[in-house]
């Protein structure tokens, strides 16, 4: 009798547990709460004994948890085809047609075997997709540089909101290059929402002619939407994330895109973020210039602009401080959705991180 697929429901503890200890043979030993609770649906793969001899689940349109046994025959491949077949049927039928992979370096060649695309790969794993839309059409939908711009500068950010000092780093680079791409982190996990974040990136930069504001798709994405499953140690798996990041930007956009320099405004606070900025310093270069400018201050104290305090004085209702902090155009926003963003936050919407 030829291997079955069948759901795992990791609800129940039994299942979990068997899933558990069949992935940590295969050296994947990391069950967090926030890599678990992600997931969307588990399969495994019996044998005519009933044993598992393969699993693979699915979070949003990333397959992550994969692996098989190898019964000794050379079956591995077949059960791996197997495995994500199966993964692929699932989520073409919840109706993802793009499918991202994020795994350890020696799966590269299966992965690629049934049809997937490696974005970017470094030492401690690779990223890949298969489907549509893919890289290459997010790269078509951007805003065409003009044929005669020579210097070309990105920055990426999340903007949760924009701010004077987002304002201050965009206006930076507008003068120091004829064209520049600032891309928006595309993750509604933060108070204002991607749409919202866009638009205000938008309109507090309208005025300057050199700029396109682009949202960052799938591809302009922070270290915290990186799976790192595989990996034990969290400061290796910020190192994976951060690095994977950085390659995945370098290859798929900076080059295709001739892109030169990346801005960088200083972080002084965030510890994870510093982590980050140092790992674009020393992936980047030298194709592309890392370009890192201090915060914008504010006050006799010399306290750098931040969105973490707007958000702050939106919690404690003092709406009338941002007018120092924020331009206009999301002074504006805030006043008219003063008590819409209230509400997500006490609803439990977390206001801290950057």
């Amino acid at each position: 009798m030829a291997d079955q697929i069948k759901d795992l429901y990791l609800f129940n503890p039994n299942v979990k547990k068997q899933w558990e200890n069949f992935l940590m043979e295969k050296g994947i030993s990391v069950f967090s709460d926030q890599e678990v609770q992600a997931i969307d649906q588990t399969i495994g793969l019996f044998d005519d004994q009933g044993q598992l001899v393969g699993t693979g689940s699915i979070a949003g349109k990333t397959i992550k948890y994969i692996a098989v046994s190898d019964d000794g025959s050379g079956a591995s491949g077949a059960r791996f085809n197997q495995v994500v077949s199966a993964l692929e049927m699932g989520l073409a039928e919840a109706g993802h047609f793009q499918i991202f992979v994020f795994t350890k370096p020696q799966y590269q060649a299966s992965f690629e075997h049934v049809g997937f695309h490696t974005l970017a790969k470094t030492d401690y794993g690779l990223i890949l997709e298969k489907g549509t839309p893919n890289i290459e059409t997010y790269r078509a939908s951007l805003e065409k540089k003009p044929a005669d711009a020579k210097t070309v500068a990105a920055i990426v950010m999340n903007a949760n909101p924009f701010t004077k000092g987002h304002r201050y780093l965009v206006e930076q680079a507008a003068k120091e290059n004829d064209w520049v791409y600032v891309f928006v982190v595309n993750q509604d996990v933060s108070l204002f929402t991607t749409a919202e974040r866009t638009m205000l990136v938008r309109e507090g930069t309208k005025d300057l002619k050199n700029v396109a504001v682009e949202n960052g798709g799938d591809y302009m994405v922070s270290y915290l939407s990186f799976p790192a499953y595989f990996i034990k140690n969290q400061d290796t798996a910020i190192k994976y994330q951060t690095a994977l990041d950085a390659t995945l930007f370098k290859e798929q956009l900076a080059k295709p895109l001739g892109i030169q320099k990346r801005y960088l405004g200083t972080e002084p606070k965030s510890h994870t973020t510093a982590l980050y900025n140092e790992t674009l310093k020393t992936i980047l270069p030298p194709e592309v210039q890392v370009v890192e400018i201090p915060r914008l201050t504010q006050g006799s104290g010399q306290d750098v602009v931040s969105a973490t305090e707007v958000r702050a004085d939106i919690k404690a209702d003092q709406i009338d401080q941002l007018i120092n902090l924020v331009p206009e155009t999301t002074f504006a926003f805030i006043k008219d959705k003063k008590t819409e963003l209230q509400d997500r936050i006490s609803k439990g919407q977390k206001i801290n991180g950057n």
